[in-house]
């Protein structure tokens, strides 16, 4: 279920911001390989600078050894909340007992940290699943698939997975469609979304129809590999909305980005941490609601909704100001797209 951030909550941090002008709030980034991490984290820092509190922070380098010794320096240095973008949910367990030892709340941000005492703030990323393979396959309604996936140390690769199964499954069954490759992606690397399309298209004698690549980094891999193959053009998916993968929109290289406004993804973290470290139980956070993992462990959580991006409806994205129109338009021919008219 989609769980959009109530206007009280922020309501709330705001009121509360003289308390959170002697808080500390240290955010532990896995890495900033993709781009919009650096999105995320302006919307973090701002909303803090409003609320009053500092902002620390490091960054693992893609690391879970790192990040487990980044933690602990950011507890040393007076974090009063921790904010976490874990590079390896299942690593990060040591982390959160240090902060438990020291009465440090938790934001699990982003991707799921299966523990009770992290707050999961995300977007629904089996619904990014669906909308994925939804463009797809209406895009190509039949034809030989190919699944390239999220690193498999990251919880959200796989319910994106089952997000776009859900999708894909009854098209599967009548046989209109054939998943001739499948590959997880190591660390999100586009390097390695492109080596594990092009082994898949020399195992398939390039007979491959579309490609539901898990976000816009492994598109760019993917899209590479089919470059090389002249096989621009046919159906790829991917999310985040990065600035390349909004152009590769407008060219006709990929389909639909699934588009989660960090900005509001990262003004909520703030919020909910200086909330947490004034004092807030993680099931009085306003909005939250009880959500329970896989493995059966229930979360206090809050799911803000994604929007998908096609060409269609790209003056969204520019209406908005993610992009500016000279970015998304780059070299792309007049009458292509209305939103570059």
């Amino acid at each position: 279920m989609k769980y959009l951030l109530t206007a009280a909550l922020l309501g709330s941090a705001l009121a509360g911001s003289a308390m959170a002008a002697d808080l500390t709030v240290g955010v532990s980034w896995s890495n900033f390989q993709e781009e919009r991490w650096k999105t995320d984290e302006a919307a973090i820092k701002a909303e803090l600078d409003k609320l009053g509190a500092k902002y620390i922070s490091a960054d693992a380098q893609s690391s879970p050894s790192k990040q487990l010794s980044d933690i602990e320096s950011l507890i040393s240095q007076g974090a009063n909340a921790l904010i976490i973008l874990a590079q390896d949910s299942a690593a990060v367990g040591p982390a959160l007992d240090a902060a438990e030892a020291e009465g440090i709340p938790v934001v699990g941000y982003d991707r799921l940290i299966e523990d009770p005492r992290a707050f999961y703030l995300t977007f629904d990323n089996v619904e990014v699943g669906r909308m994925e393979a939804s463009a797809v396959l209406q895009a190509a309604p039949k034809g030989n698939y190919v699944m390239i996936k999220g690193s498999p140390t990251d919880p959200n690769a796989d319910f994106l997975r089952a997000g776009q199964q859900e999708v894909l499954q009854k098209s599967i069954d009548s046989g209109d469609v054939t998943i001739v490759g499948e590959a997880y992606t190591d660390g999100w690397l586009p390097a390695n979304a492109q080596r594990n399309m092009e082994q898949i298209l020399t195992a398939n004698d390039n007979k491959v129809d579309a490609v539901v690549a898990s976000n816009d980094g492994t598109a760019g891999g993917a899209i590479a590999a089919l470059n090389a193959q002249g096989m621009a053009g046919i159906p790829v998916s991917g999310q985040d909305a990065d600035t390349a993968a909004l152009n590769r929109i407008a060219l006709g290289t990929q389909t639909v980005t699934i588009w989660k406004d960090s900005r509001e993804l990262g003004k909520a973290a703030a919020d909910i941490a200086v909330a947490l470290a004034s004092g807030e139980a993680l099931d009085e956070v306003e909005g939250t609601k009880k959500w329970t993992s896989a493995g059966g462990v229930e979360l206090d959580s809050i799911f803000l909704t994604p929007v998908p991006i096609t060409k269609d409806n790209l003056n969204v994205v520019v209406d908005a100001g993610w992009i500016t129109k000279d970015a998304l338009c780059a070299g792309v021919p007049s009458g292509r797209v209305a939103a570059c008219d």
